[in-house]
């Protein structure tokens, strides 16, 4: 079982980057799934959330307005659109599956976290 996230990449402050998060192993249809970042010497942050039929979304207040998660369950790939980027949102980029049934802010709700995909972010 593996969650692979990919897309990051070097980008200008303002500028925008699409990630994507590919499940293999297993499907992960019937599961919300997050996206957290951590930046060099910080905890693990929580990003976006989605459930599993995209119906619902959930971001930290620093982004709304400005990054979309989004998922396609044919492919088992949920999205994080990154617009408006700032230096300050350098990080590793996790995915993962929620797999509790507390909040969804909450690092520990989730699990089958991926390797992570670098963002960074020029000013």
């Amino acid at each position: 079982v593996q969650l692979q996230a990919s897309g990051g990449g070097l980008v200008q402050a303002g500028g925008s980057l699409r990630l994507s998060c590919a499940a293999s192993g297993r499907t992960f249809s019937n599961n919300g799934m997050g996206w957290f970042r951590q930046a060099p010497g910080k905890e693990r942050e929580f990003v976006a959330g989605i459930n599993w039929n995209g119906g619902r979304t959930y971001y930290a207040d620093s982004v709304k307005g400005r990054f979309t998660i989004s998922r396609d369950n044919a492919k088992n790939t949920v999205y994080l659109q990154m617009n408006s980027l700032k230096p300050e949102e350098t990080a590793v980029y996790y995915c993962a599956a929620w797999i509790g049934g507390g909040s969804w802010y909450d690092v520990g709700e989730y699990d089958y976290w991926g390797q992570g995909t670098q963002v960074t972010v020029s000013s």
